[in-house]
Formats: C-alpha cells, sequence, structure tokens
C-alpha cells in the first residue's frame, strides 16, 4: 500500500482548510456538508533543519527534501457504514490510507453550521470512531465467515488468522478501537490484508478558536478523552492559518513571523505524520544536491540503496556510513575517515535516523 495519512472527521471541521494550509493549494473549502466528495490529493515536503546544516557545510546547489502524501477525505456521517452521506466510498477512501489525522471542532461559531446543531467534540470524535467500528465490525465478521467456509471440512481448524480475527471481533463489539486492542507483531501481520480502519495510528487535531488557542475547554476534554487510546493530539487554529494564506507570499513571510508557534505547529502536525508512519530518513551529500530519503524504520542498507535506483541494489557491494553528528561536528570527509568515524557496512547494516550514506556499487 502507498503511505499516506488520511484527513478525517464530520463535515464542516476544518478538514479541507487544513490540507490547504498544509498543501498550499486551494480546493474549495464551504459551509456546507458534503463540500468535498472525491478525495484531495497533496505531496508535502517533511520540514528538517538537518539539511539546511549539511548545505552549508558541503555547499551544495540544491536541497531536496522527503516527502508525505495526504489526502483529504470528506466527512462521514452517522449510519456512513451503511452508505448514509455516501458513507461506504468515504470509508473506502479511508480504508487506502495508512494513517489518519482526526480533526475535531473545538471552537464556536454560528456563521459555521455543525451538522448536529451543537458543538461537543466527543459526541464528534464518538460519532466518526463508530462509524469506522462498524465497517470494521462487518469486514471482521466477512473475514471469519469465508476462512470457515473455506476450511468447513477440516476437523479441529488451527488458525492463526482465525484466531486472532476472532479476537478482533470480540473487542469490536465492545465498540473499542483495534489499535488500543493487545496484538502481537505477528496478529498484526497476519490481519493485514483485511486493512482495518480502527487499527491505523491516529493523530487526533483540535482545531481551535482564534481567542481561545492556549486554553481551549473544548482541547482539554478532548486531551481526557483520547487518554486511553494512548494516541497523539494536537491542536491549531485553521482559521488563522487560512487567513495568512489569503497573502502573497512576501506578506505571508511578513506576517508569519508573528505567527512563529502557528507555523511550528503546522510543521509539528507534517513531522508526526511522519513518524506516526513509521518512517525516518537518511541524505546523501555532495556539491549538486542534499538529499533526504525516506525508508521505514529497520530498513537495511540494500533495501535503502533501491530507493535511489535499481542498480544500486543489483550490483551492492557497500555502503558507508557517517553519523550526522560527526558530519556536523567535524565538516569534513576526509577528517571523519582519517579519525575512524566513517563505516563500511553491509547489505544487512540497518540505516539509522540521520545516516550520511553513499552506496558503492558494480554493474
Amino acid at each position: 500500500m502507498e503511505l499516506k495519512v488520511g484527513i478525517i472527521g464530520l463535515p464542516n471541521v476544518g478538514k479541507s482548510s487544513l490540507f490547504n494550509s498544509l498543501t498550499n493549494l486551494n480546493i474549495e473549502a464551504k459551509n456546507f456538508p458534503f463540500c468535498t466528495i472525491q478525495p484531495n490529493i497533496g505531496i508535502i515536503p517533511v520540514p528538517d533543519n538537518r539539511l539546511q546544516k549539511l548545505k552549508d557545510i558541503v555547499n551544495s546547489k540544491k536541497v531536496i527534501h522527503s516527502t508525505i502524501k495526504f489526502v483529504d477525505i470528506a466527512g462521514l456521517v452517522k449510519g456512513a457504514h451503511k452508505g448514509e452521506g455516501l458513507g461506504n466510498q468515504f470509508l473506502h477512501n479511508i480504508r487506502e490510507t495508512t494513517a489518519i489525522i482526526h480533526v475535531v471542532r473545538c471552537f464556536n461559531d454560528r456563521k459555521i453550521t455543525h451538522i448536529t446543531g451543537d458543538v461537543n467534540p466527543i459526541e464528534d470524535i464518538k460519532i466518526v470512531n463508530t462509524e469506522l467500528i462498524y465497517s470494521d465490525f462487518e469486514i471482521c465478521e466477512l473475514a471469519i465467515n469465508q476462512i470457515q467456509k473455506k476450511n468447513r471440512n477440516k476437523k479441529n481448524i488451527s488458525n492463526l488468522e482465525l484466531i486472532t480475527l476472532d479476537k478482533c471481533l470480540k473487542h469490536l463489539i465492545k465498540n473499542s478501537p483495534l489499535r488500543i486492542l493487545n496484538l502481537s507483531a505477528d496478529e498484526k501481520n497476519i490481519i493485514s490484508r483485511w486493512n482495518f480502519l480502527t487499527l491505523k495510528p491516529v493523530i487526533y487535531l483540535a482545531n481551535i478558536s482564534e481567542d481561545n488557542q492556549k486554553n481551549s475547554d473544548y482541547y482539554q476534554k478532548v486531551l481526557c478523552f483520547i487518554e486511553k487510546e494512548n494516541s497523539k493530539i494536537l491542536k491549531l487554529c485553521i482559521k488563522k492559518e487560512s487567513d495568512l494564506m489569503q497573502f502573497n507570499s512576501k506578506e505571508y513571510k511578513k506576517l508569519s513571523q508573528s505567527f512563529d508557534t502557528q507555523r511550528s505547529s503546522l510543521d509539528k502536525i507534517i513531522q508526526a505524520s511522519y513518524k506516526m508512519l513509521n518512517l525516518h530518513t537518511y541524505f546523501t551529500v555532495g556539491k549538486k544536491e542534499i538529499h533526504s530519503w525516506t525508508v521505514p524504520i529497520g530498513t537495511n542498507a540494500l533495501e535503502a540503496s533501491g530507493k535511489i535506483h535499481s542498480d544500486f541494489k543489483k550490483g551492492f557491494i557497500r555502503a558507508q556510513i557517517i553519523a550526522y553528528q560527526d558530519f556536523i561536528l567535524y565538516k569534513s570527509e576526509n577528517k571523519i575517515k582519517s579519525l575512524g568515524k566513517m563505516k563500511l557496512e553491509g547489505k544487512k547494516y540497518i540505516i539509522k535516523d540521520g545516516d550520511i550514506v553513499r552506496f558503492l556499487f558494480n554493474i
């Protein structure tokens, strides 16, 4: 599956405005339900101040950031798992993502309609989560029936997938998301083909009001509510960022200097999403360019080399590794080498975050 983060929530909570703020695109964001129907997709550079530090040392001509893909998905409503409000289509769009940002309305504004009439972030979360749980329950039941039917004539079925699915079903029936169920890595792997919605990692994003950013009562309630999930929560005044986007780039830069915390919050959302996907970064460094490469945590040198070019993987010999901190400290590849801090590693070396890598290969 392609790695991408889905932005979800009820209608009119700020999903499309957040998407615009993150991507600098200008998709339609209107004050009525289902303004978005087809998912909008944006590819965003991941902020990483290490790149500029490397560029300053090497004097490279170009810097290339890692990127992350965000998807703006239409709002869910009660009954979505039964097809209400085009729910089946929207749930399918969520199922195609790897992780989720769940936007929650944490502000009062009479000009912006709320689909249930009253602003209640906890109930809003429950509506969305319940629809995801119901959808997973139906998928889980279907999966169990398929496996049982396939093994109908076999006695004493010992099927780890069936056992794990049954464990999931018993958990879902309690109206609890699968991400808080204690599943081993093997159990998660064996049921991965069913792509359960509530097993996806989640960041809750509290969309707070402009005049109550430091101590929002709604935000505090959400914070307490999701504590049992062990999910991350961030807060942002999406309206303020949307307003800033109306200015041209020079005006935006000037105005945003007084909103450092705001821009920092957007960067935190991007960085937290990157981490939520279980990704990290290694660098290739040269006069032509400094390049940040994205790999899943735990990737070995052979697989990482293929990220750059298939020839690197095909003809892999060794990987020259310099730790980022050593490069910053000594500022010279020759000096690092003379101090014995440049390592030559084989195919099975596990790439660490921030490694500066040169692949040696022969085709």
